[in-house]
């Protein structure tokens, strides 16, 4: 699995953080840390200490927060993700799909107002 930042993806110079070219197995590897760290224990996830993430270009920490605030929180090439236990669990669900069976598909983390989006792709690009 990898994690890279895209900047300007598109034309309104929106950035994203992208989890990708993964299969089924690390896929659940994720949801299982997810679950773990972040659901269960409410702890911050370094995803790019993961065993099975290799870091292209930049950092990511999921961090559980009051309110769905996405990635916006930029130190350097390190990224962290606000969101509340919902919408942790939400994230879950989205991830689901990818834990069931092998995808050249992709989902949006999140569905917030932001500049920043986190992508998790299937394929490589």
């Amino acid at each position: 699995m990898k994690l890279e930042f895209l900047y300007k993806i598109n034309e309104f110079n929106e950035h994203a953080v992208r989890l990708s070219d993964f299969n089924s197995q690390q896929a659940n590897l994720f949801r299982d840390a997810l679950t773990d760290v972040v659901i269960r224990q409410q702890k911050s996830l370094d995803v790019h200490a993961l065993d099975f993430v290799e870091s292209v270009n930049c950092l990511l920490t999921l961090r559980v927060s009051n309110e769905d605030i996405g990635i916006e929180d930029v130190q350097g090439k390190h990224f962290y993700c606000d969101l509340t236990l919902e919408g942790y669990n939400n994230m879950y669900k989205l991830l689901t799909p990818f834990c069931i069976k092998e995808s050249k598909g992709y989902q949006w983390l999140y569905d917030i107002d932001t500049p920043i989006d986190l992508l998790f792709s299937a394929g490589s690009y």
